[in-house]
């Protein structure tokens, strides 16, 4: 059995991090595997780089511009959508040829079009498709927010300056629904919450559909010592959170509902405001906005060290995601491996991995004043954090999911 993952990237991003880990934990259930890219940073021999830079970048420049000219020139959601008018045909590449199936990942700005899409589906490999976010199920949009049209017929879409009948959301929707009409896809989503929005879609509704959580790997986020690494990041506060996202003022990450909670913590005075302190990674473009916080913090810009990730998370007592939504939720598990509560909003992903008042605190959806309940919860009630370890070892370690890889994996090469 050999399989080829296909996703833009190797390790920027959350998907890209998610697929490169199922690639190593295939790796390691003896599956023969490579992976796809179209942006490459390690050596490793079995990820495989396609399409010349120059092409990449045309590729890229090429969507998103037919995007800002159909919003007369305007930024605005111009990385909210995704198009796939242009992309790469792996169909003419020798590990396409030798695979036996073909597993997509996030293929966006400009790996695949829909073009290409339609050409790995019509070579008669079996292609598994596993969802990191809505794109597959919607039109153009990555998260649809409260936006239902993806369940009958993308129009008027709220994510373009000028939305109508028969704009470009909706010429794509029935590009789009053409595509998958007689062919199959077993698509996969990584909640059971983005499963339910994938079947309510009526592109691929009628699809296989099935959920498979992303996979972590124990090794390499170890629980170290809590005081050493307070000590190590120089750190005197009693109670520590973490907050992390590949871009922390991303709208959908929900910084300002963070913002808003923690002014409430400290408002209501049961914590002492110099008894918090916060630990914040990931990208920013506007760092100005973290002098709006009110407790004291440290920002680590991105981090992709895993190293330094477990010696922030094992230095926390607790991880918050305020994200509006979450199709999973990485930084969750991560964090928890490393012993961590977590507080996040209940009604996405999220509510897969934390058990309310168990393991974490769901809050009402979007309310500052119950993510603030939450952060109060996880700080003022000890938790066993080798009990918490060995909860993500039980449910998301990365032979488990592999496992369940493997077995959909031979299910689709049966049929």
């Amino acid at each position: 059995m050999k399989i080829l993952l296909v996703n833009t990237s190797e390790n920027t991003g959350g998907a890209a991090v998610a697929a490169n880990r199922l690639r190593e934990a295939l790796s390691n259930s003896g599956v023969k595997v490579k992976m796809m890219v179209r942006e490459k940073k390690s050596n490793d021999f079995s990820v495989v780089v396609v399409g010349s830079r120059v092409g990449k970048f045309l590729r890229f420049c090429h969507e998103r511009f037919v995007i800002w000219l159909c919003n007369l020139l305007s930024r605005r959601n111009l990385f909210a959508v995704s198009i796939a008018n242009t992309g790469i045909d792996i169909t003419r590449t020798r590990e396409f040829r030798e695979a036996d199936l073909i597993h997509l990942h996030w293929i966006n700005h400009g790996m695949l079009s829909l073009k290409g899409i339609r050409k790995i589906l019509d070579s008669g490999k079996p292609v598994v498709w596993t969802m990191h976010d809505m794109w597959p199920a919607t039109a153009i949009c990555h998260h649809a927010h409260e936006c239902e049209n993806y369940q009958s017929e993308c129009e008027k879409c709220p994510f373009l300056r000028f939305p109508s009948r028969h704009d470009l959301a909706h010429r794509v929707w029935k590009r789009k629904f053409q595509l998958f009409q007689n062919r199959q896809v077993q698509f996969v989503a990584v909640s059971r919450w983005l499963a339910e929005k994938a079947r309510q879609s009526k592109i691929i509704g009628n699809q296989s559909i099935t959920t498979i959580p992303n996979s972590l790997t124990l090794s390499k986020f170890p629980l170290l010592d809590r005081q050493q690494c307070r000590e190590k990041l120089k750190i005197s506060a009693s109670h520590v959170l973490v907050f992390g996202a590949a871009r922390i003022d991303d709208p959908i990450k929900g910084f300002n509902y963070l913002t808003d909670a923690l002014n409430i913590v400290v408002e209501r005075g049961k914590i002492p405001r110099n008894d918090l302190h916060l630990l914040l990674f990931g990208g920013f473009r506007d760092p100005k906005m973290l002098e709006k916080l009110p407790i004291s913090h440290t920002y680590f810009h991105y981090i992709d060290n895993e190293k330094q990730l477990s010696e922030i998370y094992s230095a926390a007592d607790a991880v918050v995601s305020s994200s509006r939504y979450e199709t999973f939720g990485q930084t969750l598990i991560e964090a928890q491996a490393c012993g961590c509560v977590s507080v996040s909003f209940d009604g996405s992903g999220q509510a897969d991995i934390i058990r309310h008042l168990d393991n974490g605190f769901l809050a009402e959806r979007l309310s500052a004043e119950s993510l603030a309940d939450g952060i109060e919860w996880t700080l003022t009630n000890p938790h066993d954090r080798q009990k918490l370890r060995d909860d993500i070892a039980r449910r998301f370690a990365d032979h488990t999911v592999a496992a369940q890889y493997v077995e959909l994996y031979q299910k689709v090469l049966q049929k």
